[in-house]
């Protein structure tokens, strides 16, 4: 009896400390949730979407909102809200496309149209969770569905 319970007791601890390892390898959605940032970066990035954001939602300065994205994007690549940094870039360049907003751009129609389906893209592929990626996803059946990968060449 004593030389089952013994090997019985050890199998039952291993199986109870390897639970948290087995479940915690699940599919995650974007970054890596345990991403270290480096918080000067962040706050930066974060000011730079406030401003973002007051040009695309009260100035209706899109070319302007899509510099401050594009900012964030090639200098936080992991920030924390990247999601809504990507909405506002393919939204702002989907507008412009279609001549809205105070400024002009020097990109074509098409190029702009071109950008917003990239960004739109990379929205719902990389962040399926996010609260923008189904809004992303109406305005990405309207231009031809996302960007595959052979279009992103």
């Amino acid at each position: 009896m004593k030389r089952i319970l013994l090997p019985t007791a050890i199998l039952l601890c291993a199986f109870v400390l390897s639970g948290p390892v087995t479940f915690g390898q699940g599919a995650r959605s974007g970054p890596d949730p345990s991403t270290i940032r480096d918080p000067e970066l962040e706050e930066d990035s974060q000011h730079n979407l406030e401003v973002a954001r007051l040009y695309f939602k009260l100035k209706k300065a899109y070319v302007a909102a899509i510099k401050r994205c594009e900012e964030i994007i090639a200098g936080n690549p992991n920030f924390a809200k990247m999601d809504e940094v990507l909405f506002i870039a393919g939204q702002s360049s989907l507008r412009l496309a279609e001549n809205k907003g105070k400024q002009s751009s020097k990109l074509t129609p098409d190029q702009l149209r071109d950008d917003a389906r990239t960004y739109l893209t990379q929205l719902v592929n990389d962040y399926p969770q996010s609260s923008f990626a189904k809004e992303a996803e109406e305005v990405l059946q309207g231009m031809g569905g996302p960007k595959k990968a052979e279009d992103k060449q």
